[in-house]
């Protein structure tokens, strides 16, 4: 038995520098591999960001339009602009109802794939 532990002391001292260059690549393959998956997320995250802002502007907008188009059926600027924000509130409603199956499951799947995709 104390053979067995002298030949593997024996054979660590001779490929100690080879062990350290492992430990040392295996070390740096990790950072690389954390380096890409936040920077892959962190480019999906600043897309999402900017797609959420231009939303905002459309809804802004399309809500400013459809106001004076209504103000203009109904002659009457707190009627078309009032309906208006029962339409906009009713679509929050909506949103916040069907969040799960909109926003939440959908951003999952797409980072799963992603860090499915990493791991090939």
């Amino acid at each position: 038995m104390e053979e067995e532990n002298k030949n593997l002391f024996d054979f660590l001292q001779e490929n100690r520098k080879l062990l350290q260059d492992y430990a040392e690549l295996r070390i740096e393959i990790f950072r690389l591999q954390v380096v890409r998956t936040t920077s892959k997320i962190s480019g999906l995250i600043i897309w999402l960001i900017i797609s959420i802002f231009l939303l905002f502007l459309i809804l802004i907008f399309g809500g400013i339009t459809l106001g004076f188009w209504l103000s203009s059926i109904f002659n009457s600027n707190a009627a078309g602009f009032g309906l208006t924000t029962l339409i906009m509130l009713l679509i929050v409603i909506l949103l916040a109802i069907f969040r799960k199956q909109l926003f939440i499951n959908p951003v999952i799947r797409v980072l799963i794939q992603q860090y499915a995709h990493e791991d090939q």
